[in-house]
């Protein structure tokens, strides 16, 4: 699905935002309906017990299906997470990563559904996630104070 151009490209789209954040790095995906990307468990994915937080596994799904809309987005047009749901069935503790890879399953006008499975390096399911994406017409770009772009162009 993403070149190593595009990789690139959305990976540094992705600095300073919650991706970055949470360590997420996109890799490359053998399928070409498919994004993947790895997330470490560690002090910022975990909870307070040592495993991996429910809440970072969305963040991930959502983030991945997020650039993938975002990729096949047209240049006026931007992607919108509108509904989450996850099932966890397996727990990964802290100093070990998951990885994700999100699936397209549809491709609408209007909107996209993704389904992302997070796995251990094992290969072990840890979530399974469906995602569904509304496609927005992209807003008017606004101009801060100092004459400065204030959007982000995917």
């Amino acid at each position: 699905m993403l070149s190593e151009e595009d990789l690139e490209r959305l990976n540094e789209l992705s600095r300073h935002t919650m991706m970055d954040h949470l360590g997420i790095c996109l890799l490359p995906s053998d399928n070409e309906r498919s994004i993947k990307a790895e997330m470490p468990v560690d002090h910022r994915t975990c909870q307070p017990y040592g495993y991996l937080n429910g809440g970072a596994s969305l963040a991930l799904a959502e983030n991945l299906a997020g650039l993938g809309s975002c990729h096949l987005c047209q240049e006026d047009e931007i992607p919108l997470g509108i509904q989450v749901s996850a099932n966890h069935v397996s727990a990964v503790t802290v100093g070990h990563t998951v990885v994700a890879e999100a699936t397209l399953l549809h491709r609408g006008s209007s909107m996209h559904v993704w389904n992302v499975d997070i796995r251990r390096a094992s290969g072990m399911l840890v979530s399974s996630v469906r995602v569904v994406n509304a496609i927005r017409k992209r807003p008017v770009r606004k101009t801060s104070s100092k004459g400065e772009k204030t959007e982000r162009k995917p």
